[in-house]
């Protein structure tokens, strides 16, 4: 029982801190806060780096002083760049659009493709937020937009590369354990994107999910 509040709250956390990455934003996770964050899992959320901020952001959920689609600026993971009201105010000038439209004509899903996307004035502008914010900024040029999701969902991609390659060379604890199966769904999702390399860290992921539901079962 407690393995599963620990994986419940683990799991809010990752959403709460990874919000830029997940497309619709607050709008699209602050349901799942709403619907999953139960008295215990509160009280675990409390004890973790950050946990207090996301507690706060839920009971403004609950209260109704929180919009569903939105936080905060004071709660945003980070110290974010600007309130989650200025996204979608967001206009490209045309030097901008042009440059992000032959980066992204030009992109490939590896390292040094993010590498040159990461070079882009564009980005580095918007500091933590730039994947979402330049998405937003998209709206008026779906066929780019789409596109540039490619991106976006690289660059998840090498963050749970580099988050399992951590995990599996490093001594487990009952708080990464329950980390790992709440991402269980997105390392299942991405990992295969780097062929046998990929599939043979998951297959260490999902023994250490094993574990964890032995332990719960006993």
């Amino acid at each position: 029982m407690k393995a599963r509040i620990t994986a419940t709250a683990q799991k809010l956390l990752n959403l709460y801190r990874q919000e830029h990455v997940i497309i619709g934003g607050w709008a699209a996770i602050n349901p799942i806060f709403v619907a999953e964050a139960t008295e215990d899992v509160i009280k675990e959320l409390r004890e973790m780096p950050t946990g207090k901020m996301l507690v706060q952001h839920i009971e403004n959920l609950k209260s109704g002083k929180t919009p569903m689609n939105s936080i905060e600026p004071e709660l945003v993971p980070y110290g974010g760049m600007m309130g989650q009201s200025g996204l979608t105010d967001i206009r490209l000038v045309a030097k901008d659009l042009s440059e992000l439209q032959s980066a992204i004509n030009a992109f490939t899903p590896d390292q040094s493709g993010l590498n040159m996307i990461s070079e882009l004035p564009l980005v580095r502008r918007f500091g933590e937020e730039w994947q979402n914010a330049i998405r937003d900024a998209l709206g008026q040029y779906p066929d780019i937009q789409a596109k540039w999701d490619v991106v976006i969902k690289t660059y998840r991609a090498y963050q749970l590369w580099d988050s399992a390659s951590q995990i599996v060379n490093e001594p487990i604890d009952e708080r990464t354990r329950a980390e790992i199966q709440a991402d269980m769904p997105e390392y299942e999702t991405y990992l295969p994107m780097f062929g046998d390399a990929g599939n043979e860290l998951l297959t260490r992921l999902r023994t250490f999910i094993s574990s964890v539901k032995s332990d719960e079962n006993a």
